[in-house]
């Protein structure tokens, strides 16, 4: 794969509420057209930041390719907006793969393959025995709020982490939140991490498709800093996942799977 990260912010002026004009930073959003095996695929709006790992996500997450190794190689050029990427040997029903679409509600990427809703029953309930303590996530919550982000200086995006109990082992920005989740799936299949003991984060909604995602990615418990979606809710009772949302600063709310969260005993101070 090549390392082509792209300009992820801008500097422009603008003038404030009292006629004083300034510099401020804006995420630097651009289109990237993947083409698989030479026949173009789809157009993502990215910041740009790893936009091999988001081809390589994309591709697996929509169920285009079903394991990294049949992927050879990722090449991007920003010169031309584009990822080029070569398989080992073809997708041969790619056409039935790409046919059937859902449109979402996805900001960045606005359609999901009908695919993967089709395969949504034969995901197996992941890694169920995994747990979740209060204190841990509120550690992670506070890891979160400490660091340092595109969202802090320019806002317009949306941030996505991997978390191993409270050690954060991947924070991805980008325009969407799928494409930042896309990017840490591809970010898992590059490094062999696998999502059984780890927990997701967004700061986006958890729709549907959000949690197809996680559930395609071996991981169950998801947070995130917005809330939940009836059909989101509905297809993680189904999976046996856990939900949180609302979660910010020490506040959250556990929609599902409360059963694998230890909560903090509320007699103790």
């Amino acid at each position: 794969m090549t390392d082509c990260p792209g300009l992820q912010l801008e500097s422009i002026e603008v003038v404030d509420e009292t006629g004083r004009a300034r510099r401020i930073d804006i995420p630097g959003e651009r289109p990237l057209t993947l083409y698989l095996d030479r026949i173009e695929l789809v157009t993502l709006m990215t910041l740009g930041a790893q936009p091999e790992l988001l081809t390589l996500g994309y591709l697996l997450n929509q169920r285009i390719v079903d394991r990294m190794d049949e992927v050879a190689s990722i090449t991007v050029d920003w010169s031309v907006d584009s990822a080029a990427i070569r398989t080992r040997g073809g997708v041969p029903d790619l056409a039935e793969r790409t046919g059937s679409r859902v449109v979402t509600t996805g900001c960045g990427q606005g359609t999901v393959y009908g695919q993967a809703m089709a395969r949504l029953a034969s995901l197996a309930p992941a890694a169920l025995q995994v747990r979740l303590r209060q204190s841990t996530l509120l550690s992670m919550l506070e890891r979160l709020r400490l660091r340092d982000s595109v969202h802090k200086r320019a806002g317009s995006v949306h941030g996505c982490a991997l978390f191993e109990e409270d050690r954060l082992l991947v924070f991805v920005e980008d325009v969407g939140r799928h494409n930042a989740v896309d990017t840490i799936a591809g970010w898992m299949a590059v490094h062999g991490v696998a999502g059984a003991d780890k927990v997701f984060y967004t700061t986006g909604r958890l729709t549907s498709e959000m949690v197809i995602k996680a559930a395609q990615m071996g991981v169950s418990i998801l947070v995130s800093r917005n809330g939940v979606t009836a059909m989101g809710l509905r297809i993680a009772r189904e999976l046996g996942m856990t939900l949180f949302g609302r979660a910010f600063n020490r506040h959250f709310l556990c929609y599902c799977g409360r059963e694998r969260f230890d909560a903090a005993d509320p007699a103790r101070p």
